[in-house]
C-alpha cells in the first residue's frame, strides 16, 4: 500500500495546481499520463479486513486514502441483508482497515443502495438505489459539509432526467478534475443489470446534472455487458468491467485511454494481469491513479465465499 506522506504531498500537489487555473491543469495531466505510460500492476492482494462470508463490492476509495467506501449485503441491524452502504476507515496509510460501519438510515433504505462513489473534493457521494425513484434503479447524490466525516452526509437526492431513466441506472463516476472537458460524469444504463452500457453527462460541482447522456462509443459493444467506469483524475485513462469476448473469464476488468480530455478514448485492452476465471467487475482508481480496488468472486487465498473486494498497486514508469 502506498505511504500516508506520498499519497498526501500528491494530492495536495494537484489541488494546488488545479486551483491555478487551466495552464496548471494541464501541468498536471501531463505529468500524471507520463508517468504511468510504463506501470505494471501487483498481484492482487484480497482486503481481509474488509470483506467477510457475504458479498462485498463497488468500493471506492476517499481523495485521502484513509476511508473506503462499499456496498455489502452483510447483515445490519433488524436482520435485513439488502445490500446497504458500509465504510472502513484507516488512520494512515499503512495502517489496518479498521471494522465497518454502516453508513447509517439517513443515506441507505431499506431496499438495495450501492456503488457508491466519492468526488476528488469529497463533499459527494454518489451510489446506486432501489428505491422509489424514476426507473429500476437510480442514481443519488449525496453531500456533507466536512469532507473528513464519513457520518456527515445528508439526505440523498435523485439526480435529474438526464442521468436517470425508466431503465437501470448505476456506476456513477464523477471526473471533478476535468471539468475543462463537458462530459465529466459517467454511469452505465440498461434495460437491466446484466445489460448495461457506459454512458456520459455532464454535472455541476453540486451534483446538478446539465443536459441528456450520452452513449461513449468508443467503449460500446453491443453483444457485452460494460459497467462501472472508474476515471483518472486526469481524465485519460478509464477501466470498467465487461463480458465481451477475448477476456480472461464472464466478466473481466478492461481500460482505454486518451490524450485528453477532448480525444476518444482508445480500443479498450483487456486488464490481464489482474483478471481471472471468475467475475471480475467494478474497478475503482484511487485520486493518486496507484492504487486499483474491485470485486471478484475468485477463489484462493485469504477468500471469504461469494464476492470480496480485492486490491493491487502499480509504480510510476514500472519503478
Amino acid at each position: 500500500m502506498i505511504s500516508r506522506s506520498t499519497s498526501t504531498v500528491a494530492l495536495v500537489v494537484a489541488l494546488q495546481l488545479l486551483a491555478c487555473g487551466s495552464e496548471s491543469d494541464q501541468v498536471t495531466f501531463e505529468m500524471q499520463a507520463s508517468s504511468f505510460a510504463n506501470s505494471e500492476w501487483s498481484s492482487p492482494e484480497n482486503i481481509a479486513a474488509i470483506n467477510s462470508t457475504f458479498n462485498e463490492q463497488a468500493p471506492s476509495l476517499s481523495p485521502d486514502g484513509l476511508s473506503l467506501y462499499f456496498g455489502s449485503n452483510r447483515p445490519r441491524a433488524g436482520g435485513s441483508t439488502d445490500t446497504d452502504l458500509w465504510v472502513s476507515h484507516r488512520s494512515c496509510g499503512d495502517c489496518p482497515w479498521e471494522t465497518p460501519v454502516n453508513l447509517g438510515p439517513v443515506v441507505n433504505s431499506s431496499v438495495g443502495d450501492n456503488g457508491p462513489s466519492l468526488s476528488l473534493d469529497g463533499h459527494l457521494l454518489f451510489f446506486t438505489s432501489a428505491r422509489p425513484g424514476i426507473g429500476l434503479n437510480d442514481i443519488y447524490v449525496s453531500h456533507r459539509a466536512n469532507p473528513k466525516d464519513d457520518f456527515g452526509w445528508g439526505p440523498p437526492v435523485l439526480l435529474g432526467d438526464g442521468v436517470n431513466t425508466t431503465a437501470f441506472e448505476a456506476g456513477a463516476e464523477y471526473v471533478q478534475s476535468a471539468e475543462d472537458g463537458k462530459a465529466n460524469f459517467y454511469f452505465n444504463r440498461g434495460p437491466s443489470q446484466a445489460a448495461q452500457d457506459i454512458y456520459v453527462a455532464s454535472i455541476t460541482r453540486d451534483g446538478e446534472t446539465r443536459g441528456s447522456a450520452v452513449i461513449v462509443s468508443e467503449l460500446f459493444d453491443a453483444a457485452a455487458n460494460d459497467a462501472a467506469a472508474s476515471v483518472r483524475t486526469d481524465g485519460r485513462e478509464v477501466f470498467f468491467g465487461s463480458s465481451r469476448i477475448h477476456g480472461v473469464g464472464n466478466l473481466d476488468l478492461w481500460f482505454s485511454t486518451r490524450r485528453s480530455v477532448h480525444d476518444a478514448w482508445s480500443p479498450p485492452e483487456n486488464l490481464t494481469p489482474l483478471n481471472s476465471g471468475a467475475n471480475d467487475q467494478q474497478p475503482s482508481l484511487s485520486s493518486d491513479g496507484r492504487t486499483l480496488l474491485f470485486a471478484s468472486d475468485r477463489s484462493g487465498l485469504g477468500t471469504f465465499g461469494g464476492t470480496d473486494i480485492w486490491m493491487s498497486t502499480r509504480t510510476p514508469s514500472g519503478h
